[in-house]
């Protein structure tokens, strides 16, 4: 693939806007039409295209150069840059009038930890407890809408993984910055001009003969729920994975419904009791109404009871309104509840993480 400056020269008019780092999204609505997100915010460009052919010119080459293909016959297709940005592509007939081309910039050098504290998306105590969460081999689910930072997050907890772990990402498009060495990276592949389709599930399933640690996946939305759910139930704890959902009861019930797509008459019940014994944590994330994206709800999932999953939240965002400058303030608050995976870490002989221990330490003192 070319490097992500010569492909920025590919791209036409919206060259400048990929070489813009306060641009976070273009959308591309037809020949006239261009959009992009600066700092939350959705702006119309005066930018355009001067004939559909030349939209189609780009279209096609960020589509081909990742060996991918976009036609008539195969209308829709989501490719990334050479920058990691992720593009997705509506052509006609399905796009009436006239193609449609997004791209979700990628932001360079992985953000850490302070970053997000910093942009005020979590706080430091409830991060503490996310990192608490993965080195003490918990089973993390990220949940949220289109655009919350879903991916982001992976991002930022991945670099908690240890180094001497083999972990293998398994995605749709390539967008994990991993920096740990022993990373071993798959990515699905749709039918077209480089043979069969490779799905999220195969590669699952592949995953599995690899001898993984732990496993990343980017996002599940289909069948591979099921099969991501049984490795987390077999060996492979310490892994994660994102899927939409509006909040974290609503991703139980979603990752029900994945599972049942995998085609097999298993009992609701039975599909529950993998679910909550597999799933430790859930992080709910949403986009806020000023464009920033937060950290609403940290809950972890503590059993069944009768039919039911039972969960209970660590951390919650509680909104106050918004300041003079129109941005959503409020604040991070924890629960009385303790945390079942600080009985991990002491199960494990590992330190409870120095952001978390004034608000933990004491209940940990007096449990043990």
């Amino acid at each position: 693939m070319p490097d992500a400056a010569s492909q920025y020269s590919r791209l036409g008019p919206i060259g400048p806007l990929m070489a813009n780092p306060r641009v976070t999204e273009i959308m591309v609505m037809g020949v006239h039409d261009v959009y992009i997100e600066v700092d939350g915010k959705v702006l119309l460009t005066p930018i355009n295209f001067s004939t559909e052919d030349e939209l189609m010119d780009v279209i096609r080459y960020i589509v081909e150069s990742v060996g991918r293909r976009v036609d008539v016959e195969s209308p829709l297709s989501d490719a990334r840059l050479a920058d990691g940005s992720r593009v997705h592509v509506a052509i006609p007939p399905v796009a009436i009038d006239g193609p449609l081309l997004n791209i979700r910039k990628f932001v360079r050098g992985p953000l850490d930890m302070a970053d997000l504290v910093r942009l005020g998306s979590c706080s430091e105590t409830a991060f503490g407890f996310l990192k608490a969460c993965v080195i003490a081999r918990a089973n993390i689910v990220v949940s949220g809408g289109t655009g919350s930072g879903k991916t982001t997050l992976l991002n930022v907890l991945s670099g908690y993984l240890p180094d001497d772990e083999r972990i293998v990402t398994i995605e749709d498009a390539a967008e994990l910055q991993l920096r740990q060495r022993h990373v071993a990276r798959l990515e699905a592949r749709p039918a077209g001009l480089t043979g069969k389709e490779v799905t999220i599930r195969d590669l699952v399933i592949s995953s599995l003969r690899m001898r993984p640690d732990r496993l990343v996946v980017g996002e599940v939305r289909g069948a591979e729920a099921l099969d991501m759910l049984q490795a987390m139930n077999t060996g492979h704890d310490g892994s994660m994975t994102s899927l939409h959902a509006n909040k974290p009861r609503d991703a139980l019930a979603r990752i029900e419904t994945l599972v049942l797509m995998a085609g097999y008459d298993l009992p609701l019940r039975a599909i529950r009791a993998q679910i909550s014994s597999a799933i430790d944590v859930i992080v709910h994330l949403q986009r806020m109404r000023d464009g920033s994206r937060k950290v609403v709800q940290i809950s972890e999932v503590t059993g069944m009871e009768e039919d039911v999953i039972t969960m209970q939240d660590v951390f919650r965002f509680v909104r106050g309104g918004l300041d003079d400058q129109g941005r959503v303030v409020g604040r991070f608050t924890a629960s009385s509840i303790r945390p079942r995976v600080l009985d991990r870490l002491h199960d494990l002989g590992l330190e409870i993480p120095v952001e978390m221990q004034s608000l933990f330490y004491e209940s940990v003192e007096s449990a043990h």
